[in-house]
C-alpha cells in the first residue's frame, strides 16, 4: 500500500491509500487475567483493512487547454474498456480523430453520454461549470459526477475508479472546473518514504529475531545431544 502510493505520487489527481487499525487482545492475554483481580490485558494494533483518502489536493497552473481540475467533490466520467471509469485526472488530450482522452487513451465523456470530440485547429474554452466552448459556442458539457459515499467505489489501477453496486452518482453542485490545472496528488511523498523505511526496519528486526530463535533452539538440540550421550 505504502509502495503504491508512492509511485503514484507524481500522478495528477492520485487519491492515497490509508489503513483502518483495530485493537486486538491474544487468547494468551486473556487466559492470564487474574479472575480475581481482573486487570486490562494488553492489546495491540492490527492493520485489519485499508481505505481511500478523498481529499483535496492542491491546484497546479499548466496552461494546457485540455487540463482540467476539480474543486470540491466530484469525478470526470470516462468510457474505459469495460464499461464507465470516474477519475480526478484530468490530464486529457486530443486524439488523431478529433477526441479528448486520458493518458490511456480512454474516452472522455460527456453530459449526453457520447465522446467529446473537438475541431483541433479551433481554440477550446473550458468554464468553470465545465460546458466545452469553440469559437463561442457550446459543443458539449463534462459529465462531472459525485458519489454520496465515495468510499463505494472500488479502486481501479492508477487513478481510475469503478462504480459498484452501492454506489450512485449524481451531479455534484459544489465542483469547479479549473482549465488550465492539474490537481496533484493528495499524498505526501517525505511521510510515505518515512513510513516505508519504518516498516522494512521493523521487518529486517523481526526477521533478526527468527533467525536468532532458531540459532538458539539449534544450539539447545546440540547440548541436550551431547548430555544424552
Amino acid at each position: 500500500m505504502l509502495a503504491n502510493n508512492l509511485a503514484n505520487q507524481a500522478s495528477p489527481g492520485y487519491k492515497a491509500d490509508r489503513e483502518f487499525y483495530s485493537l486486538y487482545v491474544s487468547q494468551e492475554a486473556l487466559d492470564s487475567v487474574d479472575a480475581s483481580v481482573l486487570p486490562t490485558p494488553t492489546t495491540a494494533p492490527v492493520i485489519e483493512s485499508q481505505w481511500t483518502d478523498f481529499s483535496q489536493g492542491t491546484l497546479t497552473e499548466t496552461g494546457g487547454s485540455l487540463h482540467v481540475a476539480l474543486s470540491g467533490s466530484g469525478f470526470f466520467k470516462i468510457q474505459g474498456p469495460n464499461g464507465p471509469l470516474y477519475t480526478r485526472n484530468g490530464n486529457f488530450s486530443l486524439s488523431t480523430n478529433g477526441q479528448v482522452q486520458t493518458q490511456e487513451g480512454y474516452p472522455v465523456l460527456g453530459r449526453d453520454g457520447q465522446p467529446i470530440r473537438l475541431n483541433g485547429s479551433r481554440s477550446v474554452e473550458i468554464t468553470p461549470a465545465g460546458e466545452v466552448r469553440q469559437d463561442g459556442a457550446a459543443v458539449s458539457q463534462l459529465d462531472v459526477v459525485t458519489f454520496a459515499q465515495p468510499q463505494t467505489l472500488a479502486k481501479q489501477s492508477g487513478t481510475y475508479f469503478q462504480m459498484t453496486d452501492s454506489a450512485a452518482a449524481t451531479t455534484p453542485s459544489n465542483a469547479t472546473v479549473y482549465q488550465g490545472r492539474l490537481e496533484s496528488s493528495n499524498h505526501s511523498p517525505a511521510d510515505g518514504s518515512v513510513r516505508l523505511i519504518t516498516v522494512l526496519r521493523q521487518f529486517e528486526m523481526l526477521q533478526k529475531a527468527v533467525q536468532i530463535g532458531t540459532e538458539m533452539s539449534r544450539r539447545a538440540d546440540e547440548v541436550a545431544r551431547v548430555s544424552g550421550s
